[in-house]
């Protein structure tokens, strides 16, 4: 006798795909980072926030220092209140870190002198440090920690810089600084491997995207970062819109299917970046919330 379903039998089968369906869309996939800072149109940290779709923003960027000067550039956005946002971003879960170097800058690391100088600097403007004359641009408000973002200059004194900047961490009862990378995708990243090589960087961004082409596919580039730090959790880089980078962008669809089922395989995989949030707003890649796109193509 052929056995025959019930309405209840039905039922039950539609909730549990329901939830099946729902996990995955809850998992999505894994933490979200954003710069923000580089176009004004982008709206204020605080909004970024407030979208729900970043575990992590990463303030861009700190261009100049090395050589005794600092600036802060945020194309635009006026400072005075970003303090309340990074406040009000943390409230809220939300990890905001300070991103030192991008493209364009003003900024190297001449010495061993110059590295320690940057460190005392980043600790007394914006980390839990403080000290009379120098100034913190964000108020009272402290970042998470300090991305590193190095496009240019000499190889040397990275490594010294992290360990620097580790170092404060005696300070801190809980917690602590967080300390990152983003490379380009070509496997090594010459600037930043002696800093990579001290254990400290906790999280790596790589750029699946940018002026130079990744060497290797998308995938095999990411991969090779990955084997190569599995003590680091490793976010995969994308850009949010084709207007950031035509060749290199991925719709969200050949996101997953040539990167992200395999990289979310892998235990030191972290999640996603994304550049920036300014292309994300203009575009809904991330911030309306179709994160969950990218677990439904695992279905």
């Amino acid at each position: 006798m052929a056995f025959r379903r019930g309405p209840y039998d039905c039922l039950l089968a539609a909730l549990l795909l329901s939830q099946l369906t729902a996990g995955l869309a809850a998992a999505g996939p894994g933490d979200i980072a954003v710069y923000w800072g580089r176009n004004k149109d982008e709206g204020t940290l605080r909004e970024a926030c407030d979208t729900g779709a970043y575990t992590t923003v990463l303030i861009a960027f700190l261009s100049a220092f090395g050589h005794g000067t600092y600036k802060l550039d945020l194309s635009g956005h006026p400072v005075a209140g970003v303090g309340d946002d990074i406040k009000h971003c943390q409230s809220k879960g939300v990890l905001v870190l300070l991103s030192i170097g991008g493209q364009g800058g003003e900024y190297s690391l001449p010495s061993s002198q110059a590295a320690s100088d940057l460190a005392e600097y980043l600790w007394n403007a914006f980390l839990a440090g403080g000290r009379a004359g120098v100034s913190r641009p964000f108020g009272d408000a402290q970042v998470n920690g300090v991305d590193f973002f190095i496009d240019q200059g000499a190889t040397e004194h990275y490594d010294e810089l992290a360990r620097f900047l580790y170092a404060y961490n005696r300070f801190y009862r809980a917690g602590g600084i967080t300390l990152t990378a983003t490379p380009r995708c070509s496997y090594p990243d010459q600037r930043l491997q002696g800093a990579l090589a001290t254990g400290l960087i906790g999280r790596i961004h790589v750029r699946l995207y940018g002026d130079l082409q990744c060497t290797w596919s998308a995938r095999e580039s990411w991969e090779k970062w990955a084997a190569a730090y599995p003590g680091s959790r490793v976010f995969v880089g994308v850009v949010a819109s084709p207007e950031a980078d035509k060749d290199a962008y991925m719709s969200q669809k050949d996101l997953y299917y040539n990167v992200l089922q395999f990289a979310q395989k892998l235990p030191n995989y972290g999640g996603l970046m994304i550049w920036n949030r300014y292309y994300d707003k203009i575009n809904n890649y991330i911030s309306s919330g179709q994160t969950s796109d990218l677990a439904r193509f695992s279905i």
